[in-house]
């Protein structure tokens, strides 16, 4: 008889924990969805987006859906995998989208201005602090594959 209640307060434990780790599951399904897909907080520093952004750090909150539907734009602010480096992220502004002409001057190359067309399904983009930014004046128009979000918010 003894046997037979270790074994039912065994069950009710299991099925306890069974039930908590179930419930835990969850939440970090929703976290990783809505992090992956949503809204993600990401932290930015450096001067090229001087003075938009602090060079010590600014949090942004970046959504993930308006490139996936095509919704953005001239002047937006977005996050990019870096096409030089995949394991970096870039914060930069659109400037230019598909079909239009850049003329863009490199302080670092060369002392004359340079003409550029974006191709299709690529855009231009620029830090605004012209002279501390690694952009597309250094690597050519970025794949539109390559947007991972937009900046709708700064946190202070």
């Amino acid at each position: 008889m003894k046997f037979m209640s270790h074994i039912a307060q065994w069950r009710s434990g299991a099925k306890e924990a069974l039930d908590r780790t179930a419930i835990i599951a969850k939440f970090l399904c929703c976290l990783h969805f809505t992090d992956t897909y949503l809204c993600s907080p990401t932290h930015v520093y450096g001067p090229s987006m001087l003075p938009t952004l602090n060079i010590a750090g600014d949090v942004v909150l970046v959504e993930h859906l308006s490139p996936l539907l095509g919704n953005v734009g001239y002047g937006d602010l977005v996050l990019v995998r870096s096409p030089l480096n995949p394991n970096r992220n870039l914060t930069k502004r659109i400037v230019a989208m598909e079909g239009d002409t850049v003329t863009y001057f490199d302080p670092l190359h060369s002392d004359s201005d340079r003409i550029a067309v974006v191709p299709k399904g690529h855009v231009w983009i620029q830090g605004d602090n012209v002279y501390a930014s690694r952009d597309s004046r250094h690597f050519g128009p970025v794949p539109l594959g390559l947007i991972k979000g937009k900046v709708f918010f700064r946190c202070l």
